[in-house]
């Protein structure tokens, strides 16, 4: 559009055309149509202040901009310095139509219209000389410019219409004004966030829409498509969905915005101003189906992160449980590991549903920012391991039992269901491969989004245990039950005290050593009492034990310490960066957490190997790490910024990247390298040094 503006341009082409007549300028007559200024002379009530109109008669085919002119084009503007005994004007719109050109949404008027303005007089008694330098822009299939000079003289006294009262009136009264006289009440705003966000407008009427429009003005940037009415059953009210276009994360930037509608429908028109709520995202199975699959992905390479290895233990054991069973009770046992995976991360995508609603910031993995939380976990782990190094036994109520088709010795369906359970909790400190896209997602949605993703990530973890159920006659290739089994119980035992060790550290890191200890000693003591033959201290002492090891903590808590770094690392400044990159620097941010295995992963496996760690030291780079052990909504609303909702997660900012590149979960060498050499946006010194020789010796070639 602009391009054929440029090439068509012309300046003040236009001629006079035509005598002026009494109370008007001269025309300035073009191709594409004609324009003159004309006096209707003193508005009613107005104090003495002259009712003008710029009036446009168009050539078929043509058309001028509103003043929101949507997706191209600019509006008429008047320079009225030159003009005498004249105070200040106001340029009054009347209702706009919408035009479409290969998919390109423009607003303004065609055939004919007068653009109303008031003007205030500096002496109402003299005569007035008008001079309006008027700019404007015309267009068809092509567009062209204008500039030209329109003059007036105005005589003294200025009271009472003149004759072109009537023409100016008949504009005037097309500029919109509240609705009350319309029946047109603008009752409600909200912006539906999401991938394809909207602008939700509830309309009140006296007598239903029929062809409604609406036109908004808002922040820079952001534009406005062609809304969608869905009239209520009493046909009362309607509400239009207006697509928001442009970056689809901006759109959550217009809750709270001032935003001016004008509302058209037929020759009813008003204009509000609102300023729009947050609602709810929008249900879009399109979006939502390839989101799901990887979910599925997801949730199935998260059996191999980290996080899910302390569940080992429960896994091989109850493989190994089976290895004897009839097929449909080992197909019965891994259902139900199955089931309590899935009933597990739809409490979790409940939650996640729940806590958005209250206007919470939500992650992956957020439960585990709880010391509360953590003390559970350590204190269940801890029963759990006590459990296989045989200090007691729970046997199931004989009903349950035969429910679950075994004996007192053999798998029950609530161990199983538990193993699924404990196997969701503790993956979700972990982000795999496609499951930060999935998560990012579903918490950028609505809840049915949010359910489903979290459904189709239980799917994908439960998928081991699903092919097993499919094909249970694969647990009869382990060896079968024997004393054997007795030192595995201690070394998975193990497994899952090492486990409760991790857990007692994250609590360290977050509430302090003090906090970890008294949770720690109570734990300890549980187990001791355990191993003790009197069957009442059991019942008494591993309950006050565990009651200590989560109260203690809470009761001695101490502020969290900032997490020590090494020399190069420094704490996380959103506001910093932009300001490196500008002086040429590169800028890595590492978002971690005590609790995020991955993050350590990355940590040990990458960042601080010797290739890498120079790189990040060096003079080039500035290294920012930003520890998300305990809940920040900086880093939250960081973390959002990018689409994401879990850690890891790492981003490289410079020269050639200034808004930031995301990296992937599973950091390697090659991936951190190639991005800082992306970001930096040119050869390193030791790659030029190499690039200047070859140069050199092909020239001397």
């Amino acid at each position: 559009m602009r391009a054929a503006v440029l090439a068509l341009a012309v300046l003040s082409l236009g001629s006079a055309g035509a005598l002026a007549e009494d109370g008007a300028s001269d025309w300035f007559t073009t191709d594409q149509g004609r324009l003159r200024l004309v006096n209707a002379g003193a508005e009613p009530g107005s104090d003495g202040s002259l009712l003008l109109g710029l009036e446009f008669r168009l050539a078929p085919g043509w058309k001028i901009y509103w003043r929101a002119p949507g997706d191209a084009g600019y509006p008429p503007a008047v320079d009225w310095r030159e003009s005498e005994n004249l105070a200040g004007t106001t340029m009054l719109w009347p209702s706009p139509h919408r035009f479409t050109l290969f998919g390109i949404d423009t607003v303004g008027y065609s055939d004919a219209v007068v653009l109303p303005i008031r003007a205030k007089l500096v002496n109402a008694a003299a005569a007035t000389h008008l001079v309006a330098n008027v700019d404007y822009l015309t267009c068809s299939q092509i567009c062209v410019p204008y500039q030209t000079s329109l003059a007036l003289e105005v005589p003294a006294p200025t009271a009472g219409p003149s004759n072109f009262a009537p023409l100016v009136s008949q504009y005037l009264a097309q500029v919109p004004g509240d609705g009350a006289r319309e029946g047109l009440a603008l009752k409600e705003a909200s912006i539906e966030p999401g991938r394809k966000p909207a602008l939700l407008l509830k309309i009140q009427t006296a007598q239903a829409l029929a062809a409604p429009d609406a036109f908004v003005e808002g922040p820079p940037g952001i534009g406005f498509g062609r809304p969608v009415a869905l009239l209520s059953p009493d046909r009362a009210t309607t509400l239009l969905r207006i697509p928001v276009e442009g970056d689809p994360g901006a759109a959550e930037g217009l809750v709270g915005t001032a935003l001016s509608v004008t509302l058209v429908d037929g020759q009813r028109a008003m204009e509000g101003h609102v300023s729009p709520l947050l609602g709810e995202p929008a249900f879009d199975l399109l979006s939502l189906l390839p989101m799901i699959g990887l979910a599925l992905l997801g949730g199935l390479i998260l059996n191999l992160m980290p996080c899910v290895l302390p569940v080992l233990s429960m896994k091989i054991l109850g493989l190994v449980a089976h290895s004897h069973e009839p097929p449909h009770r080992v197909r019965l046992g891994f259902l139900a590991t199955s089931a309590g995976i899935l009933v597990s991360f739809l409490a979790l995508g409940l939650v996640m549903v729940g806590l958005k609603s209250a206007g919470v910031a939500v992650g992956w993995g957020i439960q585990f920012q709880q010391p509360l939380f953590l003390a559970v976990m350590a204190a269940l782990l801890t029963l759990f391991a006590a459990n296989l190094w045989g200090a007691f036994e729970i046997p199931l109520p004989a009903r349950l039992s035969g429910v679950a088709g075994v004996g007192y010795n053999g798998p029950a369906l609530l161990s199983n269901f538990l193993t699924g359970v404990f196997a969701t909790l503790l993956a979700t400190p972990c982000s795999a491969p496609f499951l930060g896209t999935a998560v990012g997602f579903a918490l950028a949605s609505g809840p049915v989004d949010i359910l489903a993703i979290f459904l189709a990530l239980g799917v994908g973890l439960a998928i081991p245990y699903l092919l097993v159920a499919a094909a249970p006659r694969v647990a009869g290739w382990l060896p079968r039950p024997g004393r054997w089994m007795l030192g595995l119980r201690r070394v998975l035992g193990l497994a899952l005290a090492a486990t409760v060790v991790w857990l007692l550290w994250v609590i360290a890191t977050q509430i302090g050593w003090l906090s970890a200890l008294s949770a720690a000693v109570p734990l300890g003591l549980a187990v001791v009492i355990l191993l003790l033959p009197s069957r009442a201290l059991r019942r008494l002492g591993v309950p006050a034990a565990l009651v200590l090891a989560l109260a203690l903590p809470l009761a001695l808590a101490a502020p969290a310490k900032p997490v020590a770094t090494d020399a190069y690392w420094q704490p996380f400044d959103k506001g910093a960066i932009e300001g490196l990159v500008q002086r040429g620097q590169v800028v890595f941010v590492d978002v971690t957490a005590s609790w995020c295995l991955t993050c350590q992963v990355n940590e040990r496996l990458v960042l601080e190997t010797g290739p890498v760690r120079k790189r990040l030291s060096g003079s080039e780079v500035v290294a920012m790490r930003a520890d998300w052990t305990r809940p920040s909504d900086l880093i939250s609303a960081y973390l959002r910024s990018f689409g994401r909702y879990g850690i890891p997660f790492n981003a490289v900012y410079g020269p050639g990247a200034p808004n930031g590149l995301p990296l992937p979960e599973i950091l390697t060498q090659g991936i951190v390298e190639d991005a800082l050499t992306k970001a930096l946006g040119r050869p390193r010194a030791e790659e030029r040094a190499v690039v200047g020789v070859g140069s050199s010796d092909v020239k001397g070639g």
